[in-house]
């Protein structure tokens, strides 16, 4: 008689049928999480860091360290190895050493692949796994996914709305790494627009169709844009009510609502591509005699916004400190949930210095959710804010 341990997966679950044996299937599954999924992470010329190389071998990790030594820097490089991108920096050229022309970070990943970005400072970033240079970075998705949370990303909910666009858009990459080629290819076309108004060219007989032109291919992926980025909002909305009542103990409503310039949409329905395309192109359309006055594009995803509420009330404008710290928490668990459930793989949970920003409620609370089902990274100057249960099963990580 064969035992389960010896059985493939299928055959597996045949097996306890076939002799009626009933399976705890949820604590089957929990225990099948993979506990650490980053094993090694190696970065070179990155931020403040010449060299650096640690193995992972907890689920949660402290990096303990005084301020300005570099721990944000590490957990930095995580991020954008996962991501491609970091929250504390616009351009990838800031990421590289002062004195240096390339930065590496590399990753193993389940002890078999191996990651490598590397970034240039002239020339773009190279993305590479087992030493194949990838086509798309974005394919680097499949391998590695993170949430990050920071003291920072107060702004989310506090600041000027390309925060929440840009929160928004990491959420949606991760659901669907296409993405980010079509954020790509609309910029450029947002800069050519721009630069085709700045120069004379407008004042010749063809402005029609070249505007035509623009209008059909930015209509286009903006519609696909605006719908992806609604699709996210719809999918992680139960998320964010769920965590928000647990982390406030309160009864408070909250709603989640995405502000679109594209006038007569309809926010409850999924309405066809088509009809979205066509109500934008008629909004570039008539746009165009301002647009030729200011050179400026005022219509499109680079101007939304998303509106957080609590009892109908905006969080952003009306909403106490500690309201606005609870949403930007409940809005990170919920990222955290929402990417486990969706690929059944939980993503790794970096927590940059955010212990300080919440009180002792919420750090407790903080801090009994995380590191249960994700790999956690956690910074921090000291350690008075842990539990001794919770640091004899971290590992600590001194800089």
């Amino acid at each position: 008689m064969l035992y389960p341990t010896e059985l493939h997966a299928p055959k597996f679950f045949n097996f306890f049928k076939e002799n009626l044996i009933i399976l705890n299937l949820a604590n089957l599954t929990k225990e099948c999480i993979k506990q650490i999924f980053l094993n090694n992470l190696k970065i070179k010329n990155f931020r403040n860091h010449k060299s650096f190389e640690i193995d992972l071998k907890e689920q949660r990790s402290i990096v303990l360290g005084c301020n300005g030594i570099g721990k944000s820097n590490l957990l930095e490089s995580v991020e954008f190895l996962s991501q491609l991108k970091s929250s504390r920096s616009l351009s990838d050229k800031d990421l590289i050493e002062n004195n240096s022309d390339l930065a590496v970070i590399c990753g193993q990943i389940d002890f078999k692949d191996d990651l490598k970005v590397n970034l240039l400072r002239k020339g773009g970033k190279k993305v590479y796994v087992n030493e194949t240079l990838l086509k798309r970075n974005s394919e680097i998705k499949n391998y590695i996914r993170s949430i990050c949370f920071c003291s920072n990303d107060i702004d989310i909910v506090r600041s000027e709305p390309i925060y929440r666009r840009i929160w928004i858009d990491k959420v949606v990459s991760q659901l669907e790494p296409v993405y980010v080629e079509l954020l790509r290819r609309f910029n450029r076309l947002l800069k050519q627009r721009s630069h085709f108004w700045r120069s004379e060219i407008f004042l010749k007989d063809k402005v029609s169709e070249i505007l035509d032109s623009f209008d059909i291919q930015m209509s286009l992926i903006s519609t696909r844009i605006f719908r992806r980025r609604r699709r996210a909002l719809l999918k992680i909305t139960p998320y964010v009510k769920y965590w928000h009542s647990h982390l406030s103990k309160s009864q408070e409503q909250i709603g989640i609502n995405y502000l679109s310039g594209i006038e007569n949409i309809i926010q409850e329905e999924e309405e066809e591509e088509e009809e979205i395309r066509k109500k934008i192109a008629e909004q570039l359309y008539k746009q165009r005699s301002i647009e030729e006055l200011t050179g400026k594009c005022n219509l499109g995803p680079h101007r939304d916004d998303i509106e957080f509420l609590i009892n109908d009330i905006s969080v952003r404008k009306y909403g106490s400190s500690g309201q606005q710290r609870t949403f930007i928490l409940a809005l990170k668990m919920a990222e955290l949930d929402l990417l486990r459930k969706t690929f059944n793989e939980p993503p790794i949970l970096i927590l940059d210095d955010v212990l300080a920003e919440l009180d002792i409620t919420r750090q407790n609370l903080l801090l009994n959710s995380v590191g249960k089902d994700s790999q956690c990274l956690i910074s921090a100057t000291h350690l008075d804010k842990f539990n001794q249960s919770f640091l004899s099963s971290s590992q600590m990580i001194y800089l």
